[in-house]
């Protein structure tokens, strides 16, 4: 008798932001939380186009969600990975390139810790009934974390940024860190990227097109394969 074979991996992608909260706002008024949908969508496409994939989103329209509904929505369903997808905004409109961010007590550098506290403050958008659900502080998030999921973390992030990098213009050191609330999954390796910056006029052109969403898409689902590539040896290897 043949043997079964094995289960397909869950990945969820959670496109940022929704509903009453668009995210940032480009230059020519796109709303991040258009393009980060979109772009999940093809990142479903392509995954589960590979059949050896199960994927779900966190969200499949134009709805609000609160952070901590997004961390859950991953952990009841025993996803293997949580991949957050966004497309932030700065004051300066030169800086553009995408980037890739792990859960961390502190942040990597003063622009990232930035950007984890607009990430972090979606939740203003919710009632007042998620508030305070969990807290905030960077350190607490990291201590939830298991040294096993920080580690998938990394080698996810890794993974993508040497992915992305040949097909997508990247931010200086794209690889970074700081307390995402959204990263807080105590058993999913979990990174949040930021696919370029809506605040830049070549950043938002490209993620508007289809074939640049695509592009990017490809190279995630590349670094996904990667993971478990590497996943399934270190297990062969210790078995």
């Amino acid at each position: 008798m043949a043997p079964r074979p094995a289960p397909k991996r869950l990945v969820v992608l959670d496109a940022g932001h929704g509903g009453k909260d668009p995210g940032a706002i480009g230059i020519s008024g796109t709303y991040e939380k258009s393009v980060a949908l979109a772009a999940a969508y093809e990142l479903r496409r392509q995954l589960e186009a590979s059949g050896r994939y199960r994927v779900e989103m966190t969200r499949e329209r134009d709805v609000f969600i609160p952070l901590e509904g997004r961390v859950g929505f991953a952990e009841a369903r025993g996803a293997a990975l949580f991949v957050s997808m966004h497309a932030d905004a700065l004051i300066d409109h030169g800086v553009r390139g995408a980037s890739v961010y792990t859960l961390a007590p502190t942040a990597s550098d003063p622009q990232t810790a930035q950007l984890a506290e607009r990430e972090n403050s979606a939740d203003r958008f919710a009632g007042p009934q998620y508030h305070g659900l969990s807290p905030v502080v960077a350190g607490i998030l990291a201590s939830l974390v298991r040294r096993e999921t920080r580690l998938g973390s990394a080698r996810l992030a890794r993974d993508l940024v040497g992915n992305m990098d040949p097909a997508v213009p990247m931010l200086p050191n794209p690889a970074r860190h700081a307390g995402f609330v959204v990263l807080k999954a105590a058993d999913i390796p979990s990174v949040l990227v930021e696919m370029g910056f809506m605040s830049n006029p070549q950043d938002e052109a490209a993620l508007l097109r289809a074939d640049h969403r695509a592009r990017v898409a490809a190279a995630m689902k590349r670094a996904v394969d990667a993971y478990f590539a590497a996943a399934d040896h270190m297990t062969r290897m210790a078995s």
